[in-house]
């Protein structure tokens, strides 16, 4: 289609080529030159329903499902019957590993590589253990995706299903704070009551009499590092080295200690001797 565009209105002809918009006056006597525009500058032409339809899908972004279990024996056939309401089958991304981290080469596959979700995208999710069950990396995750602008989906969050109109993206990004802000809260509290459970549970431990270190109810061994001995020769090596006859560095590589081990033991042994000697 050839479009004329003049002051008094369009006359519109047809042509089987390209679309072109053409500044044209109904008298051409008048002296005024005819400049050819492209379509895009003028606003009255129309675009094809294909033009549309793509304009549309890049406008929209591309839809991507993710699913997740944590073992080769576990099944996804109950998060890809639910994520198939909203993304096709092949649109899809499994993993069957972990939920520690995201070191997980179909979730890379959404960061990095052809297929990585950019602006205007959405990625589906079954619930948010299946993204991921550290609390305080999902955050970051979905934190990263808020600012590429990609939306995320959580099928069992149904604040975050919620349609945007166009021109109303604020909504979007006061969802995708909440849901952090949530996560957060989530993840403070998850390791407020580990640390709570950890004291719990030293403070119910038995103490060993010789070494005054908390005892294993199930295995029988204490907490931490192992007490360090007295070497054979220490006696001997600590009597030369207060002589400064050696160096604590010859006395320690003589001894096979380390130097907070060989302190430690010192600051021990004479304590002893002290008390020995009283």
């Amino acid at each position: 289609m050839v479009l004329y565009a003049c002051e008094n209105g369009i006359q519109r002809f047809r042509a089987k080529m390209i679309v072109k918009v053409h500044l044209y006056r109904h008298h051409q006597e008048r002296g005024k030159s005819v400049r050819k525009i492209p379509c895009a500058e003028f606003k009255g032409a129309r675009k094809s329903s294909k033009v549309l339809q793509s304009e549309r899908r890049m406008r929209l972004g591309k839809e991507v499902g993710y699913a997740r279990v944590s073992s080769r024996e576990q099944n996804l056939d109950r998060q890809i019957i639910a994520l198939r309401k909203y993304v096709p089958e092949d649109m899809i991304v499994t993993d069957k590993a972990s939920g520690k981290d995201f070191n997980r080469p179909g979730y890379q596959s959404l960061k990095f590589g052809i297929g990585k979700l950019v602006k205007g995208d959405t990625l589906y999710i079954k619930s948010l253990d299946r993204f991921s069950r550290n609390k305080e990396e999902a955050k970051k995750e979905l934190q990263y995706f808020s600012d590429l602008g990609v939306r995320v989906k959580i099928l069992d969050l149904p604040s975050t299903m919620t349609d945007i109109s166009e021109g109303q993206e604020w909504i979007l990004e006061m969802i995708n704070n909440i849901l952090i802000e949530v996560l957060t809260s989530i993840s403070e509290n998850e390791r407020m009551t580990i640390r709570s459970r950890q004291a719990e549970g030293l403070a119910a431990m038995p103490i060993d009499e010789n070494s005054g270190k908390k005892v294993r109810k199930k295995t029988g061994r204490c907490i931490g590092r192992p007490p360090v001995g007295f070497p054979a020769e220490f006696g001997r090596y600590y009597g030369i080295w207060k002589k400064r006859e050696i160096t604590a560095v010859a006395a320690m590589k003589a001894l096979n200690l380390k130097p907070s081990s060989f302190y430690k033991l010192v600051h021990q042994y004479e304590t002893e001797n002290t008390i020995a000697a009283l």
